[in-house]
């Protein structure tokens, strides 16, 4: 088999000094040493390297699970065995086949998995011959087409040999110049289950895989139906050897849009080693540069934001417009990242005591990783990685299980936007994968968004293992609407923050604590509400789109009912909306409950749902004291038009976020994204600059420039000063 090479990677470029003294042929450097995710990967760097050097290699032996040997094949070298009798004889003169390429090359190059990863070692990096001059004229150069390799298969299925096969393709292509080595070696591949393009393709550049192999939302005919959602590792998009996956299920039409492999340990560990060997030359890449490659990623973001706002309604089932606020928001946490350069600045002090400087600079801390919710499925990826990887770390990323299309279509264009290799990793899972990324020693810090329990759990695990964590958890949310609040625009911004993207944001309105009585509000807060239009996400004027799951719905339906048999008064009931076109789709109405007590279980659980909580109370000290009493802190609002109830309001409740005349909303990048409430999420910040100081380490460096020539020779003991 020949190894056909493309484009030269990036990480070949490592090392290659160390590897020039191994070689006596000038231009003919063996491919550096190192640590691969797949056997198909590593015969693929040693193919390209070696294509880039002019000679080019096959495989001398393979026992595929354990171990490969490549060799050089000789390429185009022929010994002419043509032979004369005598010049009287000529009319007897035989001439034998041109043929025998020379093949005892002693260059080898060895490949053997080692704890789950396949390890490159050269054994002879020599060669006995002069590079090739020109590649293209080797006979394995010409490599079959997309077409012929169809043709191979449908030949191979009739029965056809080898040589029949390649008689027929010659008669629509005279040019062939391939061998019945080739297309054993493709009828090979085809046993295999192999029948991708990718590794019969001529010598020629090669677009990035993923763009043909991952078309996120929209899988083409070449690809299984439905698609199956493809790790990132290593800069490559690779298929899950797992077995087990979950459906992702558009909530609107119960069509399944693809399935999510539940990421092997194996898988998982070439992940985090992927991301571990980038590090080093990531970190050392000029700030400017990381800087450049987020300027081009907003770039592109903005470039295929309708492609990735109906990938999101696709798979989540908001409404579009929704998406594309989910993907803007996200978005100007990548415009803050571009100014790095100057965020990341360390600070000086000259001459802090006598001859001695002291300063201070933010380092990366190496590998970080991401464990996502399903509410946001562009946003909060977008929260996390672009910060972490422009101060020079790299990222493992977990999106939702439910909704993965968006991130993986956001990897491909960080990649197109230049980030190397290895930066940017996504794997799948649930719980199995979580628990992997608190235990391992590699991963030095984690971000997680998500509901309560899994937060305390996640920090519980991941803080034993000396990590660093930030946590957003705790949905449940109040408003506080004193009597002296403007009618018009506090029901619009209520009836925004409640039920805007069906209520499945951890930053929804859902418990309104009217001062002073609901009487003068109801009736006009359910009018508002019943005006919505509820809808699939892709249709035109949708308000409120599907949860994301049967079980979802099931759920808070339950909520609502126990609510009505404890006692609340069900002001507007959206349980029962049929929606034409779209009768499985999870749809729930807006609904409005009314004499909601703080021992209710829909008061006391966190409910994402289009469902919003109506109290009453007599005074704003009562208020807080309800806001303060709730185990859930993320953010509370106040609507009013009374300067000192609002100051009041600001200064007692404690939440990390406070509107007031505004409902809860997701931060502008300059401020900290808080919940200051859980006592087990130590660190709550994601973008601005505390997400800079999460995702970097603070080294203090003290120095000191003097002759010292003149003093005394004497140590002193004595705290030094100034």
């Amino acid at each position: 088999m020949w190894i056909g090479g493309l484009a030269l990677p990036q990480n070949i470029e490592m090392n290659v000094q160390t590897c020039m003294e191994s070689s006596d042929s000038p231009g003919m450097l063996p491919p550096p040493p190192g640590t691969f995710v797949d056997r198909e990967e590593l015969i693929q760097h040693v193919g390209e390297f070696a294509v880039s050097q002019g000679y080019v290699v096959t495989i001398k032996q393979s026992k595929r699970d354990r171990v490969v040997v490549l060799g050089c094949d000789r390429g185009g070298v022929y010994r002419n065995r043509r032979k004369t009798v005598d010049e009287s004889s000529a009319e007897h003169t035989r001439k034998r086949k041109t043929g025998s390429r020379l093949t005892n090359c002693p260059f080898e190059a060895v490949g053997k998995k080692d704890d789950g990863l396949w390890v490159l070692t050269i054994r002879n990096g020599t060669h006995n011959h002069e590079p090739l001059s020109d590649i293209s004229e080797h006979p394995s150069a010409r490599r079959f087409t997309e077409r012929e390799v169809l043709l191979i298969k449908e030949m191979t299925d009739a029965g056809l040999r080898p040589r029949q096969i390649l008689k027929r393709l010659r008669q629509s292509n005279p040019d062939l110049l391939s061998t019945p080595k080739h297309v054993y070696n493709v009828k090979a591949k085809i046993r295999q289950g192999n029948v991708t393009v990718r590794n019969f393709k001529s010598l020629r550049p090669q677009k990035s895989a993923v763009s043909n192999d991952y078309p996120a939302s929209n899988p083409s005919s070449r690809q299984r139906d439905p698609l199956r959602v493809p790790n990132l590792i290593g800069g490559r998009f690779v298929d899950s050897q797992s077995f087990a996956s979950i459906d992702v299920i558009n909530p609107a039409t119960q069509h399944i849009v693809s399935h999510v492999p539940l990421t092997t340990s194996e898988e998982f560990k070439a992940a985090v080693f992927s991301a571990k060997r980038a590090f080093t030359p990531w970190r050392n890449t000029p700030i400017m540069n990381r800087q450049r490659i987020m300027f081009k990623f907003q770039e592109l973001i903005r470039r295929d934001i309708d492609k990735l706002a109906m990938c999101i309604t696709t798979e989540h089932g908001k409404a579009l417009k929704d998406a594309y606020g989910d993907i803007l928001r996200g978005l100007e946490v990548v415009e803050h990242a571009c100014g790095m350069a100057t965020l990341q600045m360390g600070e000086f002090v000259s001459n802090i005591t006598n001859g001695i400087d002291t300063y201070s600079t933010r380092e990366p801390l190496g590998v970080c990783a991401g464990i996502c919710p399903f509410e946001f499925p562009a946003m909060i990826p977008l929260w996390m990685f672009p910060v972490a990887v422009t101060c020079g770390n790299t990222f493992v990323l977990k999106p939702s299980e439910k909704d993965p299309g968006v991130s993986l279509m956001l990897a491909e264009l960080a990649i197109e936007a230049g980030l190397p290799n290895g930066v940017l990793n996504i794997v799948h899972g649930t719980n199995d994968i979580v628990n992997a990324i608190c235990d391992d020693d590699n991963i030095r810090a984690i971000s997680f968004v998500g509901p309560s329990r899994d937060g305390a759990y996640i920090y519980s695990r991941a803080s034993a293992k000396g990590k660093r964590i930030q946590s957003n958890v705790g949905a449940k949310n109040h408003a506080v609407v004193m009597h002296d609040a403007s009618m018009d625009a506090t029901l619009n911004a209520l009836v925004a923050a409640g039920f805007g993207a069906a209520g499945q944001k951890c930053t929804s309105i859902s418990v309104i604590v009217f001062v002073g009585g609901i009487n003068p509000w109801a009736d006009k807060l359910v009018e508002r509400a019943k005006a919505l239009k509820v809808n699939a996400g892709t249709e035109t004027d949708v308000d409120l789109g599907p949860v994301i799951s049967k079980q979802a719905k099931e759920q808070i339906c339950r909520l609502i009912q126990t609510s009505i048999e404890s006692g609340a008064k069900l002001l507007l009931d959206g349980r029962n909306i049929v929606v034409p076109q779209y009768e499985h789709g999870n749809f729930i109405g807006p609904t409005i409950l009314s004499d909601i007590t703080v021992n209710m279980e829909c008061y006391r659980e966190e409910l994402l749902g289009p469902v919003l909580l109506c109290m009453q109370v007599a005074s704003i000290e009562e208020a807080i004291h309800i806001v303060n009493r709730n185990e859930y802190g993320i953010g509370a609002s106040i609507f009013t038009t009374s300067g000192i109830a609002a100051r009041k309001f600001q200064a007692e409740v404690e939440v990390g976020q406070v509107g007031i005349n505004v409902p809860i909303s997701v931060p502008l990048p300059l401020s900290s994204f808080t919940s200051s409430r859980p006592s087990f999420a130590a660190d709550h910040n994601f973008d601005g600059k505390a997400g800079i100081q999460f995702y970097t380490q603070v080294k203090t460096v003290t120095q000191q420039w003097k002759d010292l020539l003149g003093s005394d020779g004497g140590a002193s003991v004595a705290l030094p000063s100034s």
